[in-house]
């Protein structure tokens, strides 16, 4: 589905990119993809040579699901030493964050399409357990515990 887009930036960055085609839920359900982006980087960065690619100009890349995962895969690699440290990360429209779909700006978007907040939603509950039936708890917000809503206050909140 990506192709196109990644031929052009490499044209256009005269730079390689690598896209990973990880398992997809509700199939492959979490960790899976994230499992296969962390793999595929490590094995890239391990390798770079093979691939004549300048380890300080590695850059990790996705949208939307692709954006929470290359994320993911950024944090996870931040503390390594034993890998050429990437260069930045880039995200496009990331799902970031499941714990409160009442914010402002899933208000705000609620009906604009492509990804009604409730759909949002239901693909959060796919990735992680492929199963959506407590869609409206998630919607609600009931489905994360007060106590650990207060930790997040600071980084997960309308203001």
């Amino acid at each position: 589905t990506h192709e196109k887009l990644c031929r052009f930036i490499a044209r256009e960055s005269e730079s390689v990119v690598v896209s990973v085609e990880y398992r997809l839920a509700p199939e492959h359900k979490y960790p899976a993809a994230y499992e296969d982006c962390l793999n595929a980087t490590q094995h890239f960065l391990q390798h770079l040579e093979h691939y004549g690619v300048d380890p300080a100009r590695v850059t990790v890349c996705g949208d939307s699901a692709g954006g929470n995962l290359a994320a993911a895969v950024s944090q996870t690699l931040a503390g390594r030493s034993d890998l050429p440290r990437l260069r930045a990360q880039i995200l496009i429209y990331p799902g970031l964050q499941a714990l409160d779909f009442n914010l402002p700006s899933y208000q705000q978007n609620r009906g604009v399409p492509l990804l009604f907040r409730e759909r949002a939603a239901f693909y959060v509950l796919q990735y992680l357990n492929g199963n959506a039936t407590n869609l409206e708890e998630v919607l609600e917000g009931s489905h994360i515990p007060v106590d650990i809503k207060l930790n997040y206050r600071k980084w997960v909140s309308p203001d």
